[in-house]
């Protein structure tokens, strides 16, 4: 971009400011987790922003959700405890429709004036432009359902405790016309929402985004599950992206949908109408990546302790590590559509997996896939829980930590996420799982207690 289009960008930006009465700008950047992590300020100070950027501890990419430092993460102690400088992207500004006179831009990590190799969106950005210098165009769309649920006295329940509703809209599962609000909100940030449903488990909703390239994309997505929570917050509700918020529920994914483009026509290369099955060998090559680096994209794919819960057999999440045509108990399925719309799902991520990373490892993935023109195998055909051979098909990891150990151990992936990154997320999520070893859970003292 240059200079000029630069400072057109900045005019208009700060012309809408002024017209549209925006009196506080959210500078937003994603941690390890996905949560926005921001600082307000007032709109007179913007373009002030816009040129020096905002400070925020570097030390940020240490810390899991309760605020416990990891060490050995190169962000804390190594650096000082130093600062990072987070500068606006403008492509990103969007004022937010449940907050008055407020918007929010998305701003990109420096440390040093370098762009911070591990922060998430300069990690997708690193991993588009390898896509670049290969004139292809990663093309994601994304599936992402979520439970709304209420305070009952000390406990949750969901807000709507219909059963099985799946694939209905009306007041009966959205009585108070929560997903109407989210939905609205969505369409008035320009994030194009395509479909709401409810999903099969009360209180259980997905709200899809129209496709997209790679970063828009994840930029959109780190926009919508804002909406999420803080419309339902502000609704007496509490949103969450939980894997498995509990045990009698079903889990949430995250399906990716994936298809690359060619830079120039923009026709869908994941298609060959001269294939048996419509698909190209570009796209079996891309799902050769998926199926060759399984192992070591859960890390990301599933971030959380609580993530390894959805991965049993029989609950239309991954557990062999296979793909298969329109077939929902594989790892990787190809949907049926074709043309336009060939494209590659990978159901394993969980709901709250970080879309920038979410997108970076699958791509990364299927860069390797490309590159070294892997093979996926046969397709699988027929229900992949009760028909694939324990003995010869490999699982996808069944534990945190197991699957941290299995990103350190993948050195294509690693070294395409980068060094920098896998050393400090692994810590972080080390920390996680060892909190949660040393934790006494309910279970365990009702399992043993009385008995023992």
């Amino acid at each position: 971009m240059s200079a000029k289009e630069a400072s057109q960008i900045t005019e208009t930006i700060l012309r809408q400011i002024e017209s549209e009465k925006i009196r506080t700008i959210k500078v937003e950047f994603p941690d390890f987790f996905g949560v926005a992590r921001a600082k307000a300020v007032p709109a007179r100070h913007f373009p002030k922003v816009i040129e020096h950027g905002v400070q925020f501890a570097f030390p940020t990419f240490a810390l899991d959700l309760a605020g416990n430092p990891a060490a050995g993460t190169g962000t804390a102690e190594e650096t000082g405890y130093a600062d990072m400088t987070a500068i606006p992207d403008l492509a990103t500004f969007t004022r937010l429709p449940w907050e008055p006179n407020t918007a929010a831009v998305i701003a990109d990590l420096y440390y040093k004036d370098e762009p911070i190799a591990l922060a998430p969106r300069n990690i997708l950005k690193r991993i588009i432009a390898e896509y670049e210098q290969r004139n292809l165009v990663p093309v994601v769309g994304s599936e992402l359902e979520f439970y709304l649920i209420k305070r009952d006295g000390d406990s949750w329940r969901t807000y709507a405790d219909k059963p099985s509703m799946v694939y209905t809209w009306n007041t009966t599962i959205d009585p108070d016309g929560i997903t109407r609000k989210i939905m609205d909100a969505v369409e008035d940030m320009g994030h194009r929402a395509v479909a709401v449903a409810h999903e099969f488990f009360p209180g259980q909703y997905e709200i899809n985004l129209d496709h997209g390239e790679a970063l828009d994309m994840a930029d959109r997505t780190f926009f919508y599950k804002q909406a999420v929570k803080e419309i339902a917050f502000q609704n007496g509700l509490m949103a969450t992206f939980m894997a498995k918020p509990r045990s009698d529920l079903g889990g949430s994914g995250y399906h990716l949908h994936l298809s690359l483009a060619d830079r120039k026509t923009h026709a869908n290369l994941f298609f060959d109408e001269k294939s048996a099955d419509g698909l190209s060998e570009l796209a079996r090559h891309f799902i050769g990546g998926q199926i060759a680096h399984a192992r070591g994209l859960t890390a990301v794919f599933a971030p959380t302790v609580n993530s390894y819960k959805r991965y049993v057999p029989g609950a239309f999440a991954p557990f062999y590590i296979l793909w298969g045509y329109d077939n929902r108990t594989c790892y990787v399925r190809i949907p049926p559509e074709r043309k336009g719309g060939a494209r590659v799902e990978n159901r394993t991520p969980d709901g709250v997996a970080n879309p920038y990373l979410v997108f970076a490892a699958a791509l990364a993935a299927g860069l390797d896939g490309l590159d070294r023109k892997l093979d996926p195998g046969a397709a699988f055909d027929g229900d992949a829980y009760a028909l694939a051979d324990p003995a010869k098909t490999p699982v996808v990891p069944q534990y945190l930590h197991e699957a941290i150990t299995a990103l350190e151990e993948d050195e294509i992936l690693s070294k395409m996420m980068g060094p920098e990154f896998v050393k400090a997320f692994a810590a972080v999520k080390r920390l996680e799982s060892q909190r949660f070893r040393a934790h006494v859970t309910d279970w365990e003292f009702n399992e043993y207690a009385f008995h023992l």
